[in-house]
């Protein structure tokens, strides 16, 4: 890299900085994204000013950085929050990996372990690496250094202030006058709060530091000029034909067997469960679970077996395809089936976000299962990896396009609405739904043929969720700022007058919302899974 150390380190100080600005004492918010888009921002301003330009394919990474970034402060349901982070920070590591190579695509499993390896090692022992190789060039040219060099200043300022701070405390706690003394100094310079600088200068230094590895490492090591078993595996298969024909061959009929015994509640539904003597959640519950389970363990066997057994003749190879394909084709089946199951049951209990998601993820796992076949019969088995890659992808990008918890409000209102209930509206199952909500459920107040019990729960757990949130006292900036926030308070203010006739009791717990019907809605969402 041609950037000077001093260059370097001046922009990824002023990053850690900018971290401890925008994150120290606030919650999460806009601040994330800002930080993120800044250090991508001046990473590529050190690698294109050295003229190190991004392969087109690593930049197709840059989009997706900028969806899940926005999604931060966007939503602010759980689940829909996490995968946002998680793949934000995803996106911007496979980024450094392969920023010159651009070959992610290609990655098996094996290359993105192995690749994350180095990028560890990277923030580890690059910075150091890249000074020493620095000064080592400079002397071998000639080049004399800089009669003022601010950073061994810097070096020994950070190195002898945590351990004078350390001497400190043992030597006011050894002598009692010598204490007084050290706070009356400590006084004089307001310096009450030293330890928290101290804190705050060395994890500014430690991110800094780290970023500069990242950097460092997509100038010199994201090249991807050979990937983890592209001329050879690196087990080599040993398990012979027969044995994972065998193997294929039992889980085949096994599978097969089940399958037939399912067809008949395909079209049966639920005249076929109560002819059984099956309720919905026997039927549903009770064996959603078990075939997520089998299909991914399925899955994941037939691709351990894809690497481990031999194949010696195009025959073999067709008849093991063969096998994969139809224990593939039944496992999409399956599914299937657990997708009905979880129909069943939310129609008969309403939405959760548990279920939420496993609906959303069955689509996926399912598409995935589609990918897996095409790989199979294209004999691209190396792309299972790229596949569940877009399928991950996919899946956290669908959860904030649904809005998972506005989804859950509408479903379950519309269910109340049209009857489709086998109990009455869980109200109280909204109030530990997120600021993603609020808006639906006081759009819901507004349903012309919403029943006034239905409409006295919804505003219940409107002014619960007032209460709650004016319960929290912190003083919030622009560096949390969350549009999810700011939609959920200006909706509650929307409805102010509608939810203003409850009377908060607080005497007991929990807190109760008490109408003007004299009826009393507690403030605590009973367990709903």
């Amino acid at each position: 890299m041609k950037n000077t150390p001093n260059k370097l380190w001046i922009i990824v100080l002023a990053l850690g900085w900018l971290f401890d600005f925008l994150f120290w004492e606030q919650a999460p918010g806009i601040n994330f994204a800002i930080f993120w888009t800044a250090g991508l921002i001046a990473a590529f301003y050190l690698l294109l000013s050295d003229g190190l330009r991004p392969h087109r394919s690593a930049l197709i990474l840059l989009p997706l950085f900028g969806f899940f970034a926005a999604v931060t402060f966007l939503r602010a349901e759980p689940m829909t929050t996490f995968l946002a982070y998680t793949f934000t920070m995803f996106a911007l590591t496979v980024l450094a990996m392969t920023y010159l190579g651009g070959r992610w695509m290609q990655y098996s499993l094996s290359d993105y372990v192995a690749k994350f390896a180095a990028l560890l090692g990277s923030m580890v022992a690059r910075p150091v690496l890249f000074s020493v190789d620095v000064r080592k060039a400079q002397a071998e040219a000639g080049v004399k250094p800089p009669r003022f060099n601010f950073m061994p200043i810097v070096r020994g300022i950070v190195i002898a202030l945590p351990i004078v701070a350390i001497f400190a405390s043992l030597l006011a706690s050894a002598d009692v006058v010598f204490g007084q003394r050290l706070d009356d100094f400590i006084e004089l310079f307001k310096l009450e709060d030293l330890p928290e600088y101290i804190f705050r200068l060395i994890y500014i230094l430690v991110i800094g530091y780290a970023l500069a590895g990242v950097v460092l490492h997509a100038s010199t090591s994201s090249k991807d000029e050979k990937l983890v078993g592209e001329e050879k595996p690196i087990i080599p298969p040993f398990l012979g034909f027969t044995e994972s024909t065998i193997v294929l061959g039992s889980v085949l009929v096994l599978f097969a067997a089940f399958v037939v015994v399912q067809f008949q509640y395909f079209f049966g539904g639920t005249t076929n469960i109560n002819v059984e003597g099956f309720t919905y959640a026997d039927y549903a519950r009770r064996g959603f679970g078990e075939l997520v389970t089998v299909a991914f363990f399925a899955l994941l066997m037939l691709l351990t077996l894809s690497g481990i057994t031999k194949r010696e003749t195009e025959t073999q190879r067709r008849i093991y395809s063969g096998l994969g394909i139809a224990l593939v084709a039944l496992l999409l089946v399956m599914l299937v089936s657990a997708y009905q199951r979880l129909g069943l049951y939310e129609a008969a209990y309403g939405f959760s976000r548990l279920r939420t998601y496993t609906h959303v993820f069955l689509v996926w796992i399912g598409l995935l299962l589609v990918a897996t076949i095409v790989l199979e019969i294209l004999r691209k088995e190396r792309m299972f990896a790229f596949a569940m890659l877009i399928a991950s992808f996919g899946f956290a990008i669908s959860l904030p396009i649904l809005n998972v918890d506005a989804f859950i409000v509408r479903q379950n209102m519309q269910r109340e609405i049209s009857g489709q209930t086998a109990e009455d509206l869980d109200s109280q199952y909204f109030i530990e739904l997120s600021d993603d909500a609020i808006p639906t459920l006081t759009d819901s107040l507004r349903f012309p043929t919403l029943p006034d019990p239905v409409h006295e729960k919804i505003a219940a757990a409107l002014a619960c969720i007032r209460y709650e949130r004016e319960q929290d006292q912190r003083e919030l900036t622009w560096k949390s700022f969350h549009f999810a926030r700011l939609n959920a308070e200006n909706a509650l203010a929307s409805v102010k007058d509608e939810i203003d006739v409850f009377k908060m009791v607080e005497r007991d717990w929990p807190v109760k919302a008490v109408a003007p019907s004299g009826a009393e809605y507690p403030c605590s969402p009973y367990y709903y899974d």
